[in-house]
């Protein structure tokens, strides 16, 4: 259930992040009204998962503001200068699980806490985070998670590059993904840093 999808954009310089509008419950599927992509601060976020992730991040978790005009003060184990990768693997997935414990979302299984998978852009960089709480930035640039991942991969390696508009690309991806997916559905919702 669900494609989430995101790339850079290297001529506007930021991220654009897109996503479908599934609801799947067993073999019955449906769209519903929210997003699953929307902008937080200066941040913007792609969920996969659960709702109640992403309402949880969306309404629930703190926003960081000027986190790089902060520089080490933000950073809850600094390091010398600003990192935004040290950021992420942080203060931030410090403060997603506690919004996620807090909201009655995170799970323990086997003594191991378990979250959700989501794409998070900021500024220029795109990042994902898995259920396990890593934080990954792709080399590639772009990236999906969710049911339709491995159809929006193919579309995004195929077609991504500097000499195309990043949110044709991005449509075209969820495209695909709806046409091998059962789990993916328009219509589709863009947020943009």
């Amino acid at each position: 259930m669900t494609c989430i999808v995101g790339a850079i954009d290297k001529i506007n310089n930021n991220v654009i992040l897109g996503g479908d509008a599934a609801a799947v419950s067993g073999l019955d599927v449906f769209s519903v009204k929210q997003p699953k992509v929307f902008k937080k601060g200066d941040f913007v976020f792609g969920c996969t998962t659960s709702f109640r992730m992403m309402q949880l991040i969306q309404y629930l978790m703190a926003t960081f503001e000027n986190i790089e005009e902060s520089k080490s003060s933000i950073l809850k184990y600094p390091v010398a200068q600003f990192d935004l990768y040290a950021f992420m693997c942080t203060t931030f997935v410090d403060e997603l699980r506690k919004c996620f414990k807090n909201g009655g979302f995170s799970k323990n299984i086997n003594g191991e806490e378990e979250g959700g998978q989501f794409l998070v852009g900021y500024r220029n960089r795109l990042f994902e985070i898995h259920s396990d709480f890593q934080v990954s930035e792709p080399i590639d640039g772009f990236s999906s998670v969710g049911c339709g991942e491995k159809y929006a991969l193919g579309a995004l390696k195929t077609l991504y590059s500097e000499e195309v508009l990043v949110r044709d690309v991005l449509q075209k991806a969820l495209e695909v993904s709806v046409h091998f997916s059962g789990g993916v559905r328009g219509p589709f919702s863009f947020v943009n840093t």
